[in-house]
């Protein structure tokens, strides 16, 4: 049994992807918000930067105790957007070993749409804690492609909790996208999504299955905002298929998932569990 493992370290969390013989056997994941602070500073902070190196060689252990003979590892918009970016890297190679590739918004946009759709066509949104990225696949090539540094880390540590700032903060930075072709049936990817999937169709346990092929109309989204923004943080942390660490990034999330399709025109979205784990192993050659 060929066994390998992918970390992806992203702005809100860390997420472990193991394979045995080209088959997902688990994904699990630890909310270590490596991006915090960044709206207001270029620097990551001390502070995130050790938890996550430190969740990061947890799962690099956890790989190899596994039985995985290779583990890759990628990073996206906070290292990449960070001044010390590097710094993070070089800690994570000083406790574990593993080298980590900062990759940018335009491969973690390929890699996203490789995993959730391979050779298909078809349109991604995946909102990640510190960017978000939009491409568009037609005739097996991609006819738009654009990754732009907003995210529900950084709607969080901007706007907090107050409905009318994330409104204007997201109507401001979709225009950031300009012109979108939206003859396409989109797909969304990342926590946002499948938390939203989950909570739109009332789980009471996440199952990925159910997340994935789930269809979330701009109607429905609609009514998932309103009744976020009567909810408080600590209400929201109860419901049912919440990640933890999630509780207070996910109204930001909804709002901007809402913006984009509103102000685009896109009446429906799918969402998919499969995603730049997947597109980054295919990439690299590990799996079909």
């Amino acid at each position: 049994m060929k066994k390998f493992a992918v970390i992806d370290i992203g702005s809100n969390s860390v997420r472990l992807m193991l394979v045995a013989d080209g088959k997902v056997l688990y994904k699990a994941l630890n909310t270590t918000r490596l991006g915090e602070g960044l709206a207001k500073s270029t620097r990551l902070n001390a502070a995130a930067l050790e938890r996550t190196a430190q969740a990061v060689s947890a799962f690099f252990e956890q790989a190899k105790k596994e039985g995985a003979q290779k583990v890759l590892s990628f990073a996206t918009a906070a290292a990449r957007s960070a001044e010390n970016g590097r710094e993070f890297v070089d800690r994570v190679k000083q406790l574990c070993g593993l080298q980590v590739e900062i990759i940018s918004g335009e491969e973690e946009a390929e890699i996203g749409v490789l995993g959730a759709l391979g050779n298909a066509d078809g349109g991604i949104i995946d909102i990640g804690g510190a960017s978000t990225e939009i491409i568009v696949k037609k005739g097996g090539q991609a006819s738009y492609k654009k990754s732009v540094n907003i995210g529900v880390v950084r709607l969080k540590d901007k706007c907090g909790k107050d409905f009318t700032a994330l409104e204007r903060e997201t109507e401001t930075a979709v225009g950031l996208f300009g012109n979108v072709p939206v003859d396409a049936e989109f797909y969304a990817l990342g926590g946002t999504a499948t938390t939203i999937a989950a909570q739109t169709l009332g789980l009471e346990k996440y199952e990925s299955d159910k997340v994935t092929g789930a269809v979330i109309t701009v109607d429905a989204l609609r009514a998932l905002a309103e009744s976020f923004k009567k909810k408080s943080v600590e209400e929201i942390a109860k419901l049912p298929c919440m990640p933890k660490g999630r509780e207070d990034v996910i109204t930001g999330g909804i709002v901007w998932m809402l913006t984009i399709m509103e102000k685009l025109g896109i009446d429906r979205i799918i969402a998919s569990d499969r995603d730049n784990l997947e597109g980054y192993a295919v990439k690299r050659g590990l799996m079909e």
